[in-house]
């Protein structure tokens, strides 16, 4: 597969029929991996390259640089190939703070579904909880995830069964991944 920013120049947007567009959002509490997250969904579309550079590509602000907070939404378009089909996938980034939800709101209403990622060393945070039922009053699908589960002090467990319990999600359904290291992301 070429890198995206190849095939860009190839590919006519309007030749892709609607039922293979994809609008999505990544929802997260503060520091839960979301923009590291996005960081690997780009790389793995190829639309920028893997450099081992690539921290907050969507996060442009200086504050959200320097904090590692996502203030303001932004999107980004990628090509995907599944089963010889070419996806288009709209990324809708959204904000993690609990001052931002009017905007996490704004961005859940143009998607089709959401990315639900959850600390594995911290569990279910204030923000998860209060994103989770802005996806489900939206109707989303919600695809839960693990992430940071490389890290020591990480408890996929444990977290797994939070979310079970507090969103009636299975556990064996729950992906696990670390989005710092890419393990897993090609599952998403």
């Amino acid at each position: 597969m070429r890198p995206a920013e190849d095939k860009r120049g190839d590919m006519d947007i309007s030749a892709i029929p609607p039922e293979r567009i994809r609008n999505f959002s990544i929802i997260a509490h503060i520091d839960h991996g979301k923009s590291t997250l996005a960081d690997r969904l780009l790389e793995l579309t190829g639309v920028i390259s893997k450099t081992g550079k690539n921290k907050q590509v969507l996060d442009k602000l200086k504050v959200e640089r320097e904090r590692g907070i996502t203030v303001k939404a932004q999107s980004v378009s990628m090509f995907y190939e599944h089963k010889g089909e070419q996806y288009l996938m709209n990324l809708i980034d959204t904000p993690g703070h609990v001052d931002f939800s009017y905007e996490v709101s704004r961005s859940l209403a143009a998607c089709q579904g959401t990315i639900l990622l959850v600390d594995a060393a911290q569990g279910i945070q204030a923000q998860t909880v209060a994103n989770f039922y802005l996806a489900f009053g939206e109707g989303l699908a919600v695809i839960p995830m693990l992430n940071k589960v490389d890290l020591p002090t990480a408890e996929p467990e444990r977290t797994a069964k939070q979310i079970e319990s507090a969103f009636e999600i299975e556990a064996d359904c729950i992906l696990k991944l670390s989005a710092k290291t890419g393990l897993g992301v090609e599952q998403v």
